[in-house]
């Protein structure tokens, strides 16, 4: 079972940039589709960026296109989540998931393994 660490989180200023990172456990990593989830307090959690196994596609929520960006090594077994210009709305916990098989990107049900989740948490 891969086990999945994210990082990176923290407290930061509307505005300000942050980078987050999911590390996968083994080398399956590199064969599977990546997306980033979040669930803000109080709401239910919803998807924000997907990347697909080769690093070649890539979706986002309409709420963070042209501000987040998602990446991937394979080689490191790493993803990552690039967050630039954050407001107080993208205050939540990020989580990290895998897929084998991925026909919609944005349902949580079609992951297979998930991260434990990073607390984000945007000032005005």
């Amino acid at each position: 079972q891969m086990q999945l660490v994210e990082s990176g989180g923290g407290t930061v200023l509307a505005g300000d940039a942050l980078r987050l990172a999911c590390t996968g456990s083994d080398q399956t990593f590199g064969n599977i589709a990546i997306a980033w989830f979040r669930q803000a307090p109080g709401k239910e959690r919803e998807f924000v960026a997907y990347i697909h196994w080769s690093g070649s596609g890539k979706i986002y929520h309409k709420s963070v296109e042209g501000r987040f960006t998602v990446s991937r090594d394979n080689y490191k077994n790493t993803a990552w989540l690039a967050m630039t210009d954050l407001a107080p709305a993208d205050t939540a916990v990020y989580y990290c998931a895998v897929g084998f098989y991925i026909s919609h990107h944005d349902q949580e049900g079609e992951y297979n393994f998930w991260g434990r989740g990073t607390q984000v948490t945007v000032s005005a």
